[in-house]
């Protein structure tokens, strides 16, 4: 007597087969939160690098109260996510917590400061201090 699954079952057991194989792939990266891997970028900012490729950085700015960062050029789009606290960029523009903010391949982005501390996720070109205009 040969007896076979139900559609829903033979679903089940796909399922979980492949919750297996998914849980043994190790291809992933993960950072962990706190305060390993920052350093210091300028005055009163801290960098944490969480991923390169191909010049391709992703990673977060700590930035204390008060700390700014001059105006600058981008040699490709830059994303910006505030995750904490509210950034300034120029004299017009102010992102809070989960606000995005685009700096355009070869725009010129002007000074980024904050009066509150913020911690942002970025992702672009690798910065580099000749790109600030001071």
């Amino acid at each position: 007597m040969t007896t076979s699954a139900t559609p829903a079952q033979a679903r089940a057991i796909r399922r979980r087969l492949l919750e297996r194989v998914a849980d043994t792939d190790d291809s992933h990266l993960t950072v962990p939160a706190g305060a390993a891997g920052w350093q210091p970028f300028g005055d009163g900012v801290q960098i944490k690098v969480l991923h390169e490729n191909d010049g391709i950085l992703s990673y977060l700015l700590k930035l204390a109260p008060g700390a700014r960062l001059e105006a600058h050029r981008h040699p490709l789009d830059e994303e910006c996510l505030v995750l904490e606290g509210v950034l300034k960029v120029g004299s017009q523009v102010e992102v809070g917590p989960g606000g995005y903010h685009l700096a355009r391949a070869g725009s010129l982005h002007a000074g980024i400061s904050t009066e509150t501390g913020a911690t942002i996720f970025l992702r672009g070109a690798e910065p580099h201090v000749d790109q600030l205009l001071v």
